[in-house]
């Protein structure tokens, strides 16, 4: 943790000499001194905005996980679904976001819902990867362990499969929480009049730039705090779990 905070305060402290030596406009890139002002000149906006983006987020990720499991489930108990599904799964990821947002903006008009379900699109596929490998990496022999004490297809995959997709599902959670504030930012810059994304789209036409990046600030420590919880949890629900260095 310390070491991450060196690091920030180095980041800041080249950004800040950059600006003051280079003379660069503060329109095209305010100092971090700008940033941190915007930040508490318009901390009521940005709350505002930030609430509005966290709403958005929360509803998506929990969408994207229930469908996710849905999906997974069905692929890993049908052969057929996975070999005529899953391929279809990675070719929608190649589909540009801001096409399907507008698309849906179209559909559900500009409210809540075409958000909530962009969300959902962008956090969809880690966890949905993230599950399926979970269930394919349980050990042959515990599921034969079970068949042997006389467990049918069903509760088999309740004992043995379900807890072991669990590491799996919380990695892809924590994957897409962070790629999901992007989808969240498409979301509200395609239609909406709320929301961080929504911020840094009207700041900058207004040459509010130290507002946008402030913008993009709550809008890290939104999915950087998500992505932490999500750590926690896991850590809480399997001690026994080996997480990543970088997540110690």
């Amino acid at each position: 943790m310390i070491r991450a905070l060196l690091v920030i305060a180095a980041f800041l402290g080249l950004w800040e000499l950059y600006c003051v030596l280079s003379g660069v406009d503060q329109l095209v890139l305010p100092s971090p001194v700008d940033v941190g002002e915007s930040l508490w000149r318009d901390r009521s906006l940005l709350w505002s905005a930030l609430l509005t983006t966290a709403g958005e987020l929360i509803l998506g990720l929990a969408l994207a996980l229930a469908v996710a499991t849905a999906a997974a489930v069905a692929i890993h108990l049908s052969r057929t679904l996975r070999q005529s599904l899953y391929p279809l799964l990675v070719a929608t990821q190649t589909v540009p976001i801001p096409v399907i947002a507008s698309l849906l903006v179209v559909w559900l008009g500009y409210d809540l819902a075409p958000k909530v379900v962009i969300v959902a699109l962008v956090a969809f596929f880690p966890v949905v990867v993230g599950i399926l490998d979970g269930l394919a990496g349980v050990d042959p022999e515990l599921d034969l362990v079970t068949r042997s004490f006389g467990a049918g297809r069903l509760r088999s995959f309740r004992l043995v499969e379900a807890p072991a997709a669990l590491p799996g599902a919380l990695t892809g959670m924590r994957i897409a929480v962070v790629i999901s504030v992007i989808g969240a930012v498409f979301a509200e810059q395609a239609g909406g009049d709320s929301g961080l994304g929504f911020v840094i789209q009207q700041a900058l036409p207004q040459l509010l730039t130290a507002r946008a990046y402030a913008a993009v600030v709550v809008l890290s420590a939104l999915a950087l705090a998500a992505f932490l919880l999500l750590t926690i949890t896991q850590k809480r629900l399997m001690p026994w779990s080996r997480l990543g260095e970088s997540q110690r």
